[in-house]
């Protein structure tokens, strides 16, 4: 028997991580978007000193790495909020901001979170499908917007098809919107976007009052087992999360690792490993491309294969020693490894995706 609960959790699919290699078999794991190289030597000296505290609550406030950001993005503190990961603060986000009744619009497919955190919040979810470009449809979701409407999200680069909106069709959206309507951009892979259309979610910030852009430290930062994220928004909505975060939440190391990462000495290794991503990226499409692979174009840190028979294609993979994501009948995700381990994911492409 199990305890009371409200019945619409017993409707939520729980989130999938990528598949992680098993004991005894070496593997290399494409499944997750990460990047594949370790944290920089200079972040893993400043975890190494912060352990010495552990001993002591970490910094309930999050003060240093707050002004940090600030800094660097060129806002007030007041407009910046650290939790333990972009996906809590989208958790948080929608739990202040809508209940029961309320609507949390969302495209489909994007991040498997995001019909989590609406059906915890207790809110209901309306999805619009993506276009034929695998990119959001801004003009359907303008016309799916109705009066219980309280937070739209917009994952810019999209997760898992990598695609991105343009400038004018994000203002477009804005526009149709009211300005009690919560925009929620989810711009976790942004470092790696190189289209000069895409819009960069700060800007509008300053120029719109209900507009959250979420970041994190996960992907180009390479601090995914850290847990830090952050949101960047106004005063007034960066107050909201404030009040709703659980204490103590992001851990000292978590500070001090993303605190240490945005020194000047650290932007430019990141700013290489960034580099040696969009290049691999490039690489694979191309070869893709060359196989007779369909593969949507990507600005994030992986690339998608749309394919009803994916199910069948990951398995494949797997039982050759390389670990994909698949997406039910829509398709395969790879993220972007190493130069090696996309040479081995291209040379199985080869032998199991070709197109005759």
């Amino acid at each position: 028997m199990t305890v009371k609960h409200r019945a619409a959790i017993d409707t939520l699919v729980a989130y999938k991580p990528g598949r992680a290699p098993t004991a005894g078999r070496p593997k290399v794991k494409l499944s997750s978007n990460e990047m594949p190289f370790g944290p920089l030597p200079s972040v893993l000296d400043a975890i190494a000193r912060a352990a010495t505290t552990l001993n002591r609550y970490p910094d309930f406030h999050r003060l240093d790495l707050t002004e940090a950001l600030a800094a660097r993005h060129g806002v007030d503190p007041s407009q910046v909020v650290v939790d333990n990961g972009s996906g809590a603060l989208l958790q948080v986000l929608a739990s202040v901001i809508a209940g029961p009744g309320d609507e949390i619009l969302y495209a489909w497919r994007a991040f498997e979170s995001y019909p989590i955190v609406t059906t915890v919040a207790g809110a209901t979810g309306v999805t619009v499908p993506l276009d034929g470009r695998h990119t959001h449809d801004l003009p359907a979701m303008a016309a799916a917007a109705t009066d219980r409407t309280r937070m739209v999200v917009v994952c810019n680069p999209n997760n898992p098809t990598g695609t991105v909106v343009s400038r004018a069709e994000l203002n477009r959206l804005l526009d149709a919107l009211p300005d009690d309507v919560l925009v929620v951009l989810d711009e976790a892979y942004w470092d790696f976007v190189t289209d000069p259309d895409a819009p960069c979610g700060l800007d509008l910030v300053a120029e719109r009052p209900n507009v959250a852009v979420l970041r994190t430290f996960s992907k180009a930062y390479g601090l995914a087992g850290l847990r830090v994220g952050y949101c960047v928004t106004r005063p007034e909505t960066a107050d909201l999360i404030r009040k709703s975060i659980v204490g103590f939440s992001v851990s000292t190391l978590a500070q001090a690792g993303a605190l240490a990462s945005l020194t000047p000495e650290a932007d430019v290794e990141l700013k290489q490993r960034v580099a040696h991503v969009v290049e691999e990226r490039a690489r694979l499409t191309g070869e893709l491309a060359r196989l007779g692979v369909p593969a949507v174009p990507s600005q994030a840190n992986f690339v998608f294969m749309p394919m009803p028979d994916g199910p069948a294609r990951f398995t494949a993979f797997e039982e050759r020693g390389v670990i994909l994501r698949a997406y039910g009948t829509d398709g395969l995700r790879v993220t972007v490894g190493t130069a090696e381990e996309n040479d081995r994911f291209l040379a199985l492409a080869a032998e199991l995706l070709r197109r005759s």
